[in-house]
């Protein structure tokens, strides 16, 4: 495993070294099988999709990712984020087609942190389809939600990476949370 920081092995990809990926993966590792645990301690808990085979399917398509630079830390993070959710409302829309015409909803308990609505769990293909309509409304606030809830990223890793003031980040966020409560309040 390498001791060099996660930042300069990113700048070594971007300048012409992809093979550096291999070297990222050892020390990446942990923190984004820690993400893929907290995504599935919000999901139901007979959930059949391991954090081991998350972090795996996300790796696997950041490898696949063709011409992708990432910035820094933090971007990678905030992208392997955005698998993670992709790889997630996947599988719970192949879930869902299982189940009798699609009745069954895959639930998701929402970190008291980054919370939208208190006390209640959520069927994770809503909570998706908002984030859609939040995105087509407003891209930033949608990343911002995105970077916080699925990332677990803090305002100020979320301000670097969209190179905003760690102020514009707390603001947005509280804008996007308002937005969000009210579109998923009403369909659940």
């Amino acid at each position: 495993m390498s001791d060099k920081p996660i930042t300069q092995i990113l700048l070594e990809m971007r300048s012409g070294t992809p093979e550096m990926m291999g070297e990222l993966l050892p020390i990446v590792y942990d923190e984004l099988r820690r993400l893929a645990g907290s995504y599935l301690r919000r999901e139901r808990s007979d959930h059949t999709l391991q954090p081991t085979a998350l972090v795996h399917e996300a790796y696997l398509r950041l490898m696949g990712q063709k011409g992708l630079e990432f910035e820094n830390r933090a971007h990678f993070f905030g992208v392997s984020a955005r698998l993670m959710r992709e790889i997630l409302i996947e599988y719970a829309r192949s879930r869902n087609r299982l189940k009798r015409g699609g009745e069954f909803k895959t639930q998701i308990e929402l970190d008291p942190a980054v919370s939208l609505m208190s006390g209640r769990g959520l069927d994770v293909l809503a909570v998706d389809d908002a984030l859609n309509t939040l995105e087509a409304l407003d891209e930033r606030q949608a990343r911002i939600v995105e970077m916080k809830f699925f990332a677990g990223m803090t305002i100020e890793e979320i301000g670097e990476v969209l190179d905003i003031s760690p102020a514009t980040v707390k603001r947005e966020w509280t804008s996007a949370k308002l937005l969000l409560s009210r579109m998923l309040g009403d369909g659940n």
